[in-house]
């Protein structure tokens, strides 16, 4: 991980994103910070052992809307799509694997009980992530 050895956390954001709208907001959210290279994120979950949430080829698609949504923020955004039952250790794979100098993430908001069910991914990047991670702003619900 030499990415950060200038100290240019934004040298390289990793940009993990769930859907077309998210991926959206959450370039949006990135914008501002002008990061120097940005890769889009998707990760495919699978069921490891179970049926997956939805088919393949589906989730295949969501992430290149997602990547497009990045894109028309970040013309020059790359892309990467990761297969996995662990979101958080997906996410921390992909930064090894681009030489990601931050991961920039949104949170996704919720209740309590979501973010219990969905193992509460915000909690696992910022407590073990071996990179920065930043936490964009979200927009106010009105």
């Amino acid at each position: 991980m030499n990415s950060t050895a200038d100290g240019d956390i934004l040298a390289h954001a990793l940009l993990p994103v769930a859907t077309e709208d998210d991926a959206l907001a959450t370039a949006r959210a990135l914008e501002p910070y002008d990061p120097k290279q940005v890769t889009a994120l998707h990760v495919v979950e699978k069921g490891g052992g179970v049926p997956d949430k939805s088919p393949v080829e589906q989730s295949e698609e969501l992430a290149q809307d997602s990547y497009a949504a990045v894109r028309s923020i970040f013309p020059d955004a790359d892309d990467h799509t990761a297969y996995g039952r662990d979101v958080a250790a997906e996410i921390f794979a992909a930064a090894d694997e681009v030489d990601a100098s931050a991961i920039a993430y949104r949170s996704r908001g919720g209740n309590r009980l979501m973010q219990f069910l969905s193992g509460d991914l915000s909690l696992k990047l910022v407590t073990d992530a071996n990179r920065p991670v930043i936490a964009l702003p979200r927009e106010k619900e009105t």
